[in-house]
This record gives C-alpha cells, structure tokens and sequence, in this order.
C-alpha cells in the first residue's frame, strides 16, 4: 500500500470527536430522572473546522428534572427554546447556529396554532434569516404531562470557540 493509501485508510478509520453537552442552569440530565433515562441532552460533533451540536428532544423540564408549566401550551413552548437557547449558549452558539428542527406536539390539531404564533415571534425575536428546516409532528410524548418537544440540529465553524485562528 502506498503512503497515500495508508494515510486515506488512517481518516477512513479515525474516531470523530464527540462529546456529550448540557447546561445545568437551564435544565438537568435525563439520567438523574426519578426515573434515569439514558440519553445525553445533546451531543457535540467536531469535523475539522465544522462543529455539528445534535440537541436531543428537549421539553418544559426545570434544572431539577421537574415538568413545568403544565397544562400551558404557550408556557411549555417557551420553557422549551430556553432550554434549548441555553444548551447552544454552553457551545458558545445560539439560534443563528440552528439548521433544523424537529417539533413533536401531543396534540397537533389543538395546539399547532399556539406553536407557529410561539415560534415565529420567537424566530423574529432573534432575527432569524433564514428560518430553519423544520418538520411538525404529532406525538406520544414521554410524559404524559408535556405539550411540545423539540430536537435541533446547530452548524458553526469552530475556530470562534476553539482559540484557533
């Protein structure tokens, strides 16, 4: 094989670095649940000078693992982005960062129109342009008590947090 060959089968074969992220002012971590679950609140990927934050499904949950806001659907909505807001604030990101959403509501018929009315002054509040890709779904949740939740994905070059110029 030649040194070319092995240096592509070297990359090919190389771990990406990873690590979970979390922010513990905004909310706790699954696995100190009551009931522990097990899942990261979000997952950082650096690709090179590209960093790609994978938010896991995120709800009105309270930095002590507590629902809140329970029975508001405009409440739970804004709980929401700002745990979200604070998972990306931790990676030194913010909604500017984000290229997709996923929106999962319990009751897509009742609630969808608080949602888009929540979501577009919030989108207009940080200035958003463009929006990002996004998909609304209706959906069992995993407790019975929350009204929305979102999953997102952010994109940044990295050099910004990294010290690198």
């Amino acid at each position: 094989m030649n040194a070319l060959a092995e240096i592509l089968e070297t990359i090919a074969h190389a771990p990406i670095e990873k690590r979970a992220i979390t922010n513990h002012n905004v909310l706790n971590e699954a696995y100190c649940y009551g009931k522990p679950s097990s899942f990261s609140r979000g997952m950082r990927i650096d690709i090179g000078e590209v960093t790609i934050l994978l938010i896991s499904g995120t709800a009105s949950i309270d930095e002590n693992g507590q629902s809140v806001h329970i029975g508001d659907f405009r409440a739970q909505m804004r709980r929401t982005l700002a745990n979200i807001t604070g998972l990306l604030a931790s990676e030194g990101c913010t909604w500017h960062d984000i290229v997709r959403t996923t929106c999962y509501l319990r009751d897509i018929e009742r609630d969808y129109e608080a949602f888009n009315e929540e979501r577009t002054a919030f989108f207009k509040e940080q200035g958003l342009d463009p929006l990002p890709a996004s998909t609304g779904i209706q959906a069992i949740l995993c407790r019975p008590e929350l009204l929305i939740e979102i999953e997102a994905i952010a994109m940044f070059r990295n050099k910004r947090d990294s010290g690198k110029e």
